[in-house]
């Protein structure tokens, strides 16, 4: 396959990238990425030289360079996972969601359209998206892949449009689709602006550790290596047109998430001196804020055999680690 994967200078991106370049079945692998914010090629220094690896620096809302880069490369595989994606930026400044995620989206299912023409054998596209598409969930009960759309932010109903567009070009134009809707993932190089980052983060620079509301907000909580794992497995083997939710059967408070942090990094870095848990701070809650988040990922269990290899305590020690090892990363991508 020749592959596209897009975003993939990202958190998941460059996860994936790092975890598949390998794998026998890919041919060419071609990283399209605008480079935004919170995408680093600083993330990617392991493959930069592979020789299956290339790189262009394209923006999704550039419909002729999308296409360019489809035709090129000669793509036969799409994995696309660029989208602008952190709640609270949608809610000051929802335009770049609707253009990057609905928009961009829709001018890379043109492009492969174009490309690809009639000849659909052989030819994948998996859109990767989120459970935040399904809205809130009460205190019980989980999404599955036919609980109804009911996005609640800016940000989720860019997601869920998206979804949509690819779902159409399924039944529209014959095109070879998966979706995947995976849960909250964590670990190496997410951009500080989520939650775990930006709690690690506080806590070794002793500033105020901020929790929205009171703290009770659940989430699923997935190791973007897990995550990374099942994309793959859903790209070669999920049935075409179908929808698979991804999540880590791991649900959490958000408040017992950051007190884990603190005692974590009181373990680890001692010399901080005092319990970190003194720096959380209660701050207003942010609007729309859904309550809770869980995933039934029964159906990519039965189906292709998935199930999360790491345990939340394991991921979140080895994350923590991560970054405390890795502080020159985060002190670069935070100049950006």
């Amino acid at each position: 396959m020749n592959l596209l994967v897009t975003g993939g200078a990202g958190f998941i991106g460059s996860n994936l990238i790092q975890q598949i370049i390998d794998r026998p079945e890919i041919t060419k692998l071609v990283n399209l990425d605008c480079l935004t914010y919170a995408g680093h090629l600083q993330n990617l220094e392991t493959v930069r030289d592979h020789p299956k690896y290339v790189f262009e620096k394209v923006d999704l809302r550039d419909k002729a360079a999308v296409a360019a880069t489809v035709q090129s490369h000669d793509i036969t595989h799409v994995m696309h996972l660029a989208a602008e994606s952190h709640v609270d930026r949608s809610i000051s400044g929802p335009g770049d969601f609707i253009h990057t995620n609905v928009v961009g989206t829709f001018n890379l299912l043109e492009a492969c359209r174009s490309h690809w023409g009639s000849s659909l054998s052989g030819k994948r596209f998996h859109h990767v998206s989120t459970d935040e598409v399904y809205g809130s969930l009460g205190a019980t009960g989980f999404f599955t892949e036919a609980t109804p759309y009911a996005p609640n932010s800016p940000y989720s109903s860019s997601k869920a449009s998206s979804d949509l567009l690819v779902r159409a070009y399924h039944h529209t134009y014959g095109f070879n689709t998966v979706i995947t809707n995976c849960s909250n993932n964590y670990g190496p190089y997410q951009f500080p602006e989520k939650l775990i980052p930006v709690v690690i983060q506080s806590v070794l620079e002793r500033k105020t550790v901020p929790v929205y509301g009171d703290g009770m907000n659940v989430r699923d909580w997935l190791f973007v290596g897990d995550h990374a794992e099942a994309l793959w497995l859903v790209l070669n083997r999920g049935t075409a047109g179908e929808t698979y939710n991804i999540g880590g059967h791991n649900e959490w408070a958000n408040i017992r998430i950051v007190e884990l942090i603190c005692d974590l990094i009181d373990e680890m870095s001692a010399q901080l001196g005092g319990s970190s848990r003194k720096l959380i701070t209660f701050v207003k809650d942010r609007p729309g804020h859904d309550r809770r988040y869980a995933i039934d990922a029964g159906k990519i269990q039965r189906e292709l055999g998935w199930v999360p290899a790491h345990s939340f305590e394991q991921g979140i020690r080895e994350t923590v680690r991560w970054y405390l090892d890795n502080q020159p990363w985060v002190q670069s991508v935070l100049k950006h």
